[in-house]
């Protein structure tokens, strides 16, 4: 179950985001990487102190303008020693002057100093709880647009050759937005990043502009990813029919499936321009853009459908997730040309060694492999599904699909913790801060872990009345609703496997050169999950995919748990496994709450609704009573977190005011 097509910083906000890099003071230890052009981010050097000047734009300490970073249209200042320096042409000062410390595009004010460190914690918290709530946001239409599937199609042989086409997009988003390409390319901007900050002093503005590491990084890798998937998807579109028959290739009448396919397949394309930015802009530390991305790719696809199901059935919906994925590149396009921007192919006039040092070798098969080879083993799991399922009566693989959509929920929101640390994991394993790294890897595996063991409980316990809430209406049957249910409550077993591979593997693709370990660790899983479906399909139907999707996962996770802390970050595996288990009883005690009291209440909807609020309470109360240590010091922090926001829109109400 990983279809990783949820439901899925402004220019004031960027230095406090900025500030999560919590880098190492300069020079000690390896640079660390900046900040994109405007995004104000640069190495932690406390500013001189100034004994006397004038104090410039109101500020208590002299400051000169200097000509900005490359791409950057704005001025900077310096930070002076009691003197006021006059305008360089120079990208960097003089080695007397001490490092620049380079503010916001256009802001004028220094970089933050090393004090700003102690609210990198809750800039992370912030830059998380805005994620969290696109994502969140393109959840709800998610759930929208599963609704209005079910509605206009039901769970029959329409949606059935739809999901089969889907298939090639949940395919593409694991593999050119949420993993492979998250996984490659994040780091790959990250130690561009670092090796633009220890290049730039003695260059002209000019110069550093056009060896400029990360635009170097744009030009040697966008063209050619957009000539490869342009090539790629032509092939689908040619070979539809070929690749519905491995998909089902027990399915009835599949030439709706191969029309469906053909529009589909152009999602290839536009899923790696949306992942290409994504992952760029993640590594510059803006993550308002790739957040909003399933908010107009849903919007895309609920549109389409209900502007077109009258004349095209269900291809309407194939045709929306062609034009949702060209939304989500889009609403990108803008912050990628203002962060990060397009560069040459080549350094033009750098010697040759600078040119092979700074063109990346990210085509090369060693280094992409281990990625490619994870992500498709992961997606590769709805394969096994849906190939398992195409024998089984007609709906199955609907059945599948929506249980699977409203159970994965908690796991995608837990896991935006990830993502908005996976930057920060990535540049202290660039600037080797293995102790920085490890901590922040613990406190990730902790609070994903509280969080989706808490919406595991919610969806086992209420499944039923979820899923009537949701989906039971126009062609979607109560019959549909119990088969779903009963499916989703198998599903949950796996999802703290799923979030925890999520969690596990970043670090695992945050060094320079990618390991094998979590591609193989992968592929014991998949193999898992393969012999295991072949066994219990016959006996249990959908439920015993379910149960072997669980499996699959579980052994995946266990074994990159045992295996990060041994080859890549010495995390304190017994610690982190004692932390889970005991979140595990809580969501335990949780479930059972929930799955006793959910019938109680006749009404679905109210039965729901009271069931978020019983579940957490138990959770909690659980949790105090077991001392698990994540639910303890949750009230600390979310207060830490509600004071720290308050404080900041109170700041921005006076200076509006």
């Amino acid at each position: 179950m990983t279809d990783t097509t949820p439901w899925r910083r402004p220019a004031a906000a960027a230095t406090e985001v900025a500030a999560a890099a919590g880098r190492p003071p300069h020079p000690a230890g390896p640079p660390a990487a900046p900040g994109a052009a405007g995004d104000g981010a640069a190495p932690a050097d406390p500013p001189v102190a100034v004994p006397a000047g004038p104090p410039s734009a109101g500020r208590g300490a002299a400051h000169v303008g200097i000509p900005g970073p490359a791409g950057d249209g704005g001025s900077v200042r310096v930070v002076a020693t009691g003197r006021t320096r006059p305008r360089r042409d120079r990208a960097a000062a003089e080695p007397e002057q001490g490092p620049v410390r380079t503010g916001p595009r256009g802001s004028g004010r220094p970089a933050p100093a090393d004090g700003a460190r102690s609210s990198s914690g809750s800039a992370l918290a912030k830059a998380a709880a805005v994620t969290a709530g696109l994502t969140a946001a393109g959840a709800v239409f998610g759930l929208v647009r599963d609704q209005t599937i079910a509605h206009l199609f039901g769970a029959g042989h329409d949606s059935d050759a739809f999901l089969i086409a889907w298939t090639v997009p949940e395919m593409a988003s694991t593999l050119l937005i949420e993993d492979a390409m998250a996984l490659l390319m994040v780091p790959a901007f990250s130690h561009a990043l670092a090796r633009r900050a220890a290049s730039r002093a003695g260059l002209t503005r000019k110069e550093a502009r056009a060896q400029d590491p990360v635009r170097l990084l744009v030009g040697a890798t966008l063209p050619r990813l957009l000539v490869l998937l342009a090539a790629v998807a032509s092939v689908l579109i040619v070979a539809a029919p070929l690749v519905v028959g491995v998909l089902a290739p027990g399915l009835p009448d599949p030439g709706l499936a191969v029309e469906c396919t053909r529009m589909t397949a152009l999602t290839v394309l536009s899923f790696g321009i949306a992942g290409y930015f994504s992952a760029a802009l993640r590594a510059h530390r803006s993550f308002v853009p790739p957040a909003a991305i399933y908010v107009s790719y849903n919007v895309g696809i609920i549109g389409t459908m209900v502007a077109l199901h009258a004349l095209w059935g269900v291809r309407a919906a194939a045709a929306g997730v062609a034009i949702g994925g060209m939304l989500m590149a889009l609403v990108q396009l803008p912050a990628f040309i203002r962060n990060v921007g397009f560069g040459p192919p080549r350094a033009k006039g750098a010697p040759r060694c600078q040119r092979d040092r700074d063109r990346p070798t990210l085509i090369a098969f060693g280094v992409i492999a281990p990625v490619i080879f994870f992500a498709v083993f992961r997606q590769s799991q709805v394969l096994v599904e849906r190939f398992l399922a195409a024998s089984l009566p007609s709906g199955a693989i609907s059945h599948l699909n929506y249980a699977q959509k409203v159970a994965q929920m908690p796991m995608v929101l837990s896991l935006m913790i990830c993502t908005v640390t996976f930057p920060v994991v990535a540049q202290a394993m660039a600037g080797g801060e293995r102790e920085k790294a490890r901590r922040r890897v613990e406190q990730d595996l902790a609070l994903a872990s509280l969080a989706v063991l808490m919406g595991t409980a919610l969806v086992i316990g209420y499944a039923p009345q979820i899923i009537q809430v949701l989906f039971e209406r126009g062609a979607f049957t109560h019959q549909d609703t119990e088969a779903t249910a009963s499916v989703m409550r198998v599903y949950g077993l796996g999802l703290l496997g799923h979030c925890l591979v999520g969690a596990l593997s970043r670090p695992f693709f945050s060094t320079a050169r990618p390991t094998w370990f979590p591609a193989l660790a992968m592929g014991a899983g998949l193999l898992v999950n393969v012999v295991a479906g072949a066994f219990a399909v016959g006996w249990w139907g959908t439920y015993g995919i379910a149960a072997a999707n669980a499996a699959g996962i579980s052994t995946t996770a266990a074994l990159l748990l045992t295996g990060l802390g041994s080859r890549i970050i010495a995390i304190q595996v017994r610690r982190v496994a004692v932390s889970i288990g005991r979140l595990s009883v809580a969501a335990v005690a949780a479930c059972a709450t929930g799955w006793i009291a959910g019938p109680m209440v006749p009404d679905p909807l109210v039965s729901a609704a009271l069931g978020c609020l019983l579940v957490p309470a138990m959770f909690g109360a659980t949790g105090m009573a077991i001392r698990a240590l994540e639910v303890i010091a949750l009230p600390g922090q979310i207060a830490q977190l509600t004071a720290h926001l308050t404080s900041q829109l109170t700041q921005r109400f006076r200076n509006v005011r």
